[in-house]
């Protein structure tokens, strides 16, 4: 299956993204990107990509271990970035550090699992708006995003997603992702939690 560990917005911090991009899809050019699926809005820990079914077990119980070894922490949606002329995301800032500590645990518990990883880069956190197949300008809607500053909220839980790409060939149509498994940070007992 296709996965990876992520921290999924509340639906609060969700519904404000939501009216900043919004505003975003009235530019001129936002039709010539495709803009992600807000039920899909996700900050990637560790893309693990597709993983063979006997791994998923080792690679959860070191996820649960990453995520108990974790605690808490507060994280906002904050202004915007792009990588190169494909992709428009938007920020985050609050436990920054702690989430990148958090992305570092996902990705060791990865290789530990015996998943194939890619090369260690430095986490920077993103939640991906929009991609372009072509060069686009992204710049106009980095600025736009800039001022953008969400309500904080308190991350409690990582979570193993998997991601549903599609099958139907229908023009823009989104992956569906599916929560997999999620652990409470800084839990003791270590229980996943039904995926719902």
């Amino acid at each position: 299956m296709r996965i990876f560990a992520a921290l999924l917005p509340p639906a609060d911090a969700v519904r404000e993204l939501a009216r900043e991009v919004d505003e975003l899809q009235r530019m001129p050019g936002a039709d010539t990107l495709r803009w992600t699926g807000r039920p899909g809005w996700h900050f990637t820990l560790a893309f693990y990509g597709e993983v063979a079914d006997d791994l998923v077990p080792g690679l959860s119980e070191r996820l649960e271990r990453a995520a108990r070894r974790t605690g808490p922490f507060p994280l906002a949606l904050r202004g915007g970035g792009h990588f190169g002329d494909r992709a428009l995301w938007a920020g985050a800032a609050g436990g920054i550090e702690t989430m990148r500590l958090l992305a570092d645990r996902a990705e060791a518990a990865g290789r530990k699992a015996g998943v194939t990883m890619e090369e260690h880069r430095r986490y920077r956190p993103h939640l991906t708006v929009a991609r372009s197949r072509v060069s686009a300008d992204l710049k106009p809607y980095v600025a736009a995003l800039d001022p953008f500053a969400g309500t904080a909220w308190t991350v409690g839980e990582l979570c193993l997603v998997r991601s549903n790409l599609p099958v139907s060939g229908v023009p823009r149509e989104q992956p569906r992702y599916e929560t997999v498994a999620s652990w409470p940070l800084g839990a003791d007992d270590g229980s996943p939690r039904a995926a719902g």
